[in-house]
């Protein structure tokens, strides 16, 4: 799996989680679309990453960072509300953008072993 998959299909899971979360409680929140709209800026850089612009590689990774790291306010609170379904959206948007983190770090090394190898 390429970055560029790994972050598209990040991007549908945050999109399609958040949206469930949204439409499927009784008294949606506005909050719970956050992750969309940062689904939607990663849908946006795909075609960056996939052509291997450093730049919008890093910003996506970036985004996907701050969405990780933010979810685990709405995991805690999930828990503490016993609430099953909540617990797995956020740990399924979890597992996304850490498959994603780590497919870039890939692909990050990949490029500077290229650079090096062709360098020296």
């Amino acid at each position: 799996m390429t970055a560029a998959i790994a972050n598209f299909i990040n991007a549908v899971v945050l999109i399609a989680v958040s949206a469930w979360a949204y439409f499927g409680s009784d008294t949606p929140s506005l909050t719970a679309l956050i992750p969309a709209v940062f689904g939607a800026a990663l849908l946006i850089c795909t075609p960056g990453v996939r052509a291997e612009n450093k730049v919008i590689a890093h910003v996506a990774v970036l985004l996907v960072l701050v969405v990780f790291v933010a979810l685990f306010m709405p995991l805690g609170s999930a828990f503490g509300r016993g609430d099953g379904a909540a617990v797995v959206r956020a740990l399924l948007m979890m597992a996304t953008c850490l498959l994603a983190m780590v497919f870039f770090i890939k692909s990050f090394r990949d490029a500077r072993k290229a650079r090096e190898a062709a360098g020296g």
